[in-house]
């Protein structure tokens, strides 16, 4: 027996353990007053408990813990808040505790902390979204020229969609291609026929990383990233897809450079190309190339998610809820009537349309983990100790199904947003997209393309069901960054 070889075993052995019950009680212990939740395990985390579905499990730990709790993603902690009254004191009543944006593994990842959206830089935040809302705004973004775009592309859709002679189809990428092209109108100056192949496969790769980061092996990678990085899975769909839309954007950059008018800006590019010529010599500059592909990519990418699965999710709701298609026929008929474009002037006029449309985005329930955060600074929050750098989750789920701010949180019910007068009541516990001061960049134009795009539409169809209503499941594909609805196939049938 080789004594020597057993003893360095056996010291090796010893250290290791040494080691691993130091890493186990500082990966439990070292942050304190932290709220409570889940015994993790070391390294895994809370794995064992969050098998099953993602969103309800993470939901269903408030009954045990109450409206903050601490999980561990890995060896990541992480805070859960649920509650409305909770989430409005990290997204608006103590914003600048909870400003930095929080980790999101599958993103860094590809933009590397660069970019408008994504990042957690606060310097490089404030100076590119101040210049983006401006910039966006020169572009439309609020004006009547955006309703405009809306409204022409609409009509291009409703064109098409006649076209199909009342066949039974998936619409997803039809939904998908109009707000896509907004989109375009805004980064890009231009609009691109429906059979444009750039089009399509801009829509499939922002689809195809979304479902992805969504899927079990997109939760695997937000819990495991350093490990996962390494080994082939679903998970490095979400890579290649949005590696490809980065791709397209640089070369829509290169396009705009060799054409570019400093005296006429055409689009969003070519207003951050100026900006770039303009402060290139401040060494602390944040106007970089690397800062317009990534900044570009992620609203785009934003943008085009967002309503893509709103709009797909949304007529899933109403194909199922025919009495509901029914009063919203009768009103727009009664207010706008079928012979002129609906406006967003209508809104006013139209209550229960008004309360549809904003029921389908709280029961859609978009984006249900939220869109998490990390603190700023040490901080006290409602009686805890939460270290500067903690990521936070705000579980917008909870808070668009409170049944202290709805009265049917757990049904698809217009009469959440009416009064008892039959008039549109708004709800500061509706926000799907998050609220505060790093709300969406885009939330307004969301508002009006879902209020022109499903009127618009429902004013020149009545929607028809392959299947009877009783079998049409409404219950997500995947949930998780996002809840996505499982494929179905529809006929708009003309008026």
């Amino acid at each position: 027996m080789d004594f020597s070889v057993d003893v360095s075993l056996l010291l090796t052995l010893c250290i290791s353990c040494l080691f691993l019950f130091l890493g186990v009680k500082n990966f439990i212990w070292k942050n304190g007053n932290l709220p409570p939740g889940p015994r993790p395990l070391p390294i895994l985390g809370n794995i064992l408990d969050l098998r099953g579905d993602y969103v309800k499990t993470l939901m269903n730990f408030r009954r045990t813990y109450g409206d903050v709790c601490t999980i561990y993603l890995g060896s990541r902690p992480v805070i859960l808040v649920t509650g409305y009254k909770a989430v409005k004191e990290v997204y608006v009543d103590r914003a600048d505790d909870f400003l930095a944006r929080g980790d999101m593994p599958s993103f860094d990842a590809c933009f590397m902390n660069y970019g408008l959206i994504f990042t957690s830089d606060m310097h490089r935040w404030r100076e590119l979204r101040r210049f983006s809302l401006s910039a966006l705004r020169d572009f439309g973004m609020g004006k009547k020229s955006i309703e405009e775009k809306i409204q022409e592309e609409v009509a291009c859709l409703v064109t098409e969609l006649k076209k199909m002679k009342e066949a039974f189809f998936d619409p997803r990428q039809w939904l998908s291609k109009p707000p896509c092209n907004v989109i375009f109108s805004i980064m890009f100056g231009h609009r691109e026929e429906y059979d444009n192949k750039e089009l399509i496969n801009v829509i499939k790769y922002v689809f195809q990383a979304f479902r992805t980061m969504s899927s079990p092996w997109g939760q695997l990678y937000e819990m495991f990233p350093g490990f996962m990085w390494y080994l082939p899975g679903g998970h490095q769909e979400i890579f290649k897809n949005l590696n490809k839309l980065q791709h397209f954007v640089e070369k829509k950059v290169k396009q705009n450079e060799k054409t570019l008018d400093p005296n006429n800006p055409r689009d969003y590019i070519d207003t951050f190309l100026i900006k770039m010529e303009k402060e290139k010599t401040d060494p602390h500059c944040e106007f970089t190339l690397r800062n317009l592909v990534c900044s570009t990519t992620q609203i785009f990418f934003a943008g085009i998610e967002t309503m893509s699965n709103t709009l797909t999710y949304s007529f899933l709701h109403i194909l199922k809820r025919p009495d509901i298609l029914a009063k919203v026929h009768e009103e727009i008929d009664q207010v706008i009537g079928r012979n002129r474009a609906p406006m967003l002037q209508d809104r006013n006029k139209m209550p229960y349309t008004e309360a549809v449309i904003h029921e389908l985005q709280r029961f859609v329930d978009l984006l249900p983990l939220g869109v998490p955060r990390k603190t700023t600074r040490d901080l006290k929050f409602r009686g805890y100790d939460i270290p500067k750098g903690m990521n936070v989750f705000p579980l917008l789920s909870s808070v668009l199904k409170d049944p202290s701010c709805f009265p049917f949180p757990s049904e698809f019910n217009p009469h959440n947003f009416l009064d008892e007068n039959g008039e549109f009541k708004k709800n500061d516990a509706f926000m799907p997209l998050a609220a505060g001061k790093r709300t969406c960049l885009g939330e307004a134009l969301v508002r009006m393309e879902l209020f022109l795009f499903t009127v618009i539409i429902l004013q020149s169809f009545t929607l028809k069901s392959l299947v009877s209503v009783e079998e049409l499941d409404i219950t997500p594909d995947v949930s998780g960054v996002g809840n996505l609805p499982k494929p179905y196939t529809i006929s708009f049938i003309p008026r």
